[in-house]
């Protein structure tokens, strides 16, 4: 099966002429549902005597039903992830707004003690840094998946929409199984599942007057989508 990336291979099922590939002094009249190919009626009569055929407006007009339908549906996901792209870049700003003001308390609070926390001000930094950069992390991965999936349902779409309104019934018949099963492949691969969690960032700050116990900098809470509750004391 093709990856989601790959595009609808417009060479295949480009628009062609009305002549029979077998007979070029004929005309194709027929689409052959058994062979899935338009036929002229010297193939039909010769070599396709017994399947199952009808003439290629009507099958023109069948099939176009079906990418009509395959189209709403490629809509409503394309819509879908485009809000979730949205939603996405919110989270990690909103994190990244919650990350700053994580790190301006962590600072504060380490002016207050005394030099030798300075360690603990630095691995609360630290570990800080790299949940925020873990989390940008996934969140451009989730971006990029975003994107690859409009790039290609938008293809889809904008190819198979002109199929619909410049491509005579015999470009339809010839085209459409295969944009059906790019499609269904597309539908397959289920992008409206993919979704950035980012962690929840809070800071505890030091209660000042117990700076001889142990968390005189504070306590990081990193709460993760996948194992809520997970929290990392320095």
């Amino acid at each position: 099966m093709r990856s989601l990336g790959v595009e609808v291979e417009q060479e295949r099922i480009q628009l062609r002429g009305s002549s029979c590939d077998k007979h070029s002094d004929k005309q194709v009249e027929l689409y052959c549902y058994d062979c899935m190919e338009n036929i002229c009626l010297k193939c039909s009569a010769v070599n396709h005597r017994n399947h199952n055929s009808a003439e290629i407006p009507d099958a023109a007009d069948k099939f176009a039903r079906v990418i009509d339908d395959d189209n709403k549906r490629i809509l409503s996901v394309i819509n879908f992830v485009r809000e979730q792209s949205m939603e996405t870049e919110q989270d990690k700003t909103e994190l990244l707004n919650r990350a700053e003001d994580a790190k301006y308390i962590v600072v504060t609070g380490g002016d207050e003690v005394k030099r030798s926390v300075d360690i603990e001000i630095n691995d609360v930094l630290k570990k800080l840094q790299s949940v925020v950069s873990d989390s940008a992390k996934q969140a451009e991965s989730v971006q990029e998946a975003y994107q690859l999936a409009l790039v290609s349902m938008e293809s889809f779409y904008t190819y198979s929409r002109e199929l619909l309104d410049k491509g005579r019934p015999s470009d339809i018949t010839r085209a459409a199984c295969e944009l059906h099963d790019r499609a269904t492949e597309l539908l397959d691969n289920d992008i409206a599942a993919l979704k950035y969690h980012p962690p929840h960032v809070t800071f505890i700050p030091p209660d000042v007057t117990r700076v001889k116990r142990l968390n005189v900098i504070g306590k990081l809470t990193v709460t993760t989508h996948e194992q809520p509750g997970m929290s990392y004391t320095v």
